[in-house]
């Protein structure tokens, strides 16, 4: 069973322009998460998605130079874009990460892709987002390449062709849905923001970086994260204000397994 990673990238973002290229520790952010990422065991591909668009050049330039996988899609229909470039190569378990989770822990990956390897007769659709617990950022979902063709052959609101999975997770009734919770018993989903879209979340990354990346530990986990935020809660503060400002807010009238709960409005400066 061969298990891809997508990781879907664009330097198109309307709140954060070309975010993925912004400087984490010497090297464009992207490559950061990569990196992060190939530090997981429980996968045999990776490659990145990004769009058939000229401003993607940059793109394609970097994972080229990086020498890992590249696959130019659709622009707008990420759905089909994730689609195609598990397709290329010959997945049979596709797994999402989004690129704009810079910090996210490869040992939380190998934990959700070994849950799902381990009960793969049971589940459809494995993630640790629904519900979440794991601080946001670190998201990882797991499905089977032909359960994944029925989302790309079927699926027709916008929101489930942008957003690449809802499709699954809001249809229980017909897919075997599974989560991952984090191990702590904690729920740090809507308190702890890990993750890019606005100015203070870079800052909040970068200050992240500059203090606990090193040659000796480029890796460094959750755990050494938190234990800074704790001992420096400056650094948490930096982007505070968006925890919990998620898409899932632009779409809570058609959601059926989301509520206000799980989703925060955008601050408004």
């Amino acid at each position: 069973m061969k298990t891809v990673i997508v990781v879907q990238a664009r330097t198109g973002s309307t709140r954060l322009p070309n975010k993925v290229m912004m400087p984490l520790a010497g090297k464009p952010l992207l490559i950061r998460q990569l990196e992060r990422i190939q530090a997981a065991t429980s996968f045999d591909e990776l490659i990145v998605a990004t769009t058939t668009d000229k401003s993607d050049d940059v793109i394609r330039d970097l994972c080229k130079e990086a020498n890992i996988k590249c696959f130019s899609g659709h622009p707008t229909d990420l759905l089909d874009r994730h689609y195609h470039a598990a397709r290329q190569e010959k997945a049979d378990v596709v797994v999402k990460i989004p690129s704009d989770c810079p910090l996210i822990d490869s040992r939380v990956i190998d934990k959700v892709l070994n849950d799902y390897k381990a009960n793969a007769d049971k589940f459809d659709y494995v993630s640790n987002l629904h519900p979440a617990t794991y601080p946001d950022g670190n998201d990882v979902e797991v499905m089977p390449m032909e359960v994944f063709e029925i989302a790309w052959r079927e699926a027709t609101k916008p929101y489930e062709r942008e957003h690449t999975t809802p499709f699954f997770w809001e249809q229980p009734e017909r897919f075997r849905i599974g989560n991952v919770v984090w191990e702590t018993g904690l729920n740090y989903s809507m308190s702890h923001r890990f993750t890019i879209d606005y100015k203070e979340d870079y800052d909040f990354i970068k200050r992240v970086y500059d203090e606990l990346y090193t040659e000796a530990n480029p890796n460094f986990s959750l755990d050494d994260i938190l234990n800074l935020l704790e001992q420096k809660p400056e650094i948490y503060n930096i982007n505070a204000k968006y925890a919990g400002v998620n898409w899932y807010r632009n779409h809570l009238g058609e959601l059926k397994t989301i509520s206000e709960k799980d989703t925060r409005p955008q601050p408004l400066s």
